[in-house]
């Protein structure tokens, strides 16, 4: 049975994780997938929690972002259950990986939306159990990121929809085999493509975009009054006689 970790132990690790070969080959992938996703959201606020090695929102265009941890060089320390953030404040919150290691993962959702505005976005990264990444965490004794949750996809997407936030985009990476030799990660880059096309779910790490929607909310549109017959009185014009003349 593993031992209980805590969420900055567990962080710590994974950032550690990070800089070996099988951590590059994730940070690059999922590097390129939120600069893909980012590229175009506009807004007032943006904040990316936890991971301050993976920088989300370097090709975002909002002026005002923040990084969130509960430690390291970052611009705010506090909990990802808790954030220091005004209700409907932020326009794009990410979350790489947070759901993997945070204690209370169904917690940090409600508090994502929470802290965003109507319309706004998340963008979120996690590893995937229904891949051959899931299998490698089945083997006893190992270290984060093989002790995180590995939350089913479905079971994601139900929270998701609960709160009213509803997943735009989902998208998968990371098909190679989940080793540190760099000879073998280099064998396996054909399963990036093959994966892709021939077994779309199964990538290492899952990739959503999403919305928060407001039940209830419309668009107001101006009341122009139309003019009608009933309340204009018709101007006479005079025909176009020779008489007249």
């Amino acid at each position: 049975m593993r031992s209980p970790m805590n969420t900055k132990q567990a962080f710590e690790q994974f950032a550690s994780w990070l800089t070996t070969p099988l951590g590059q080959y994730v940070l690059q992938s999922e590097s390129a997938w939120y600069d893909q996703r980012s590229v175009d959201l506009f807004g007032y606020r943006a904040v990316q929690l936890q991971l301050p090695g993976l920088d989300a929102l370097r090709a975002n265009r909002i002026s005002w972002r923040c990084a969130v941890a509960d430690r390291g060089s970052v611009a705010v320390h506090c909990l990802a259950h808790a954030l220091p953030f005004a209700s409907q404040s932020l326009d794009l919150l990410v979350l790489p990986h947070v759901l993997d290691f945070a204690e209370d993962p169904h917690g940090v959702l409600r508090e994502a939306d929470r802290v965003l505005v109507p319309e706004g976005r998340l963008l979120l990264t996690g590893f995937n159990p229904w891949s051959l990444w899931g299998l490698r965490r089945l083997q006893p004794g190992e270290s984060p990121p093989w002790q995180g949750h590995f939350l089913p996809l479905p079971r994601l997407k139900d929270w998701l929809a609960l709160l009213g936030l509803e997943v735009m985009q989902d998208d998968f990476l990371c098909y190679r085999l989940p080793v540190q030799r760099g000879r073998w990660l280099e064998r396996s880059r054909l399963l990036d493509v093959a994966g892709d096309r021939w077994w779309p779910g199964g990538g290492g790490v899952y990739c959503l975009d999403v919305v928060k929607r407001v039940r209830g909310m419309c668009i107001i549109e101006p009341a122009w009054r139309r003019i009608g017959a009933a309340g204009v009185t018709p101007v006479p014009v005079a025909e176009d006689r020779g008489d007249l003349l």
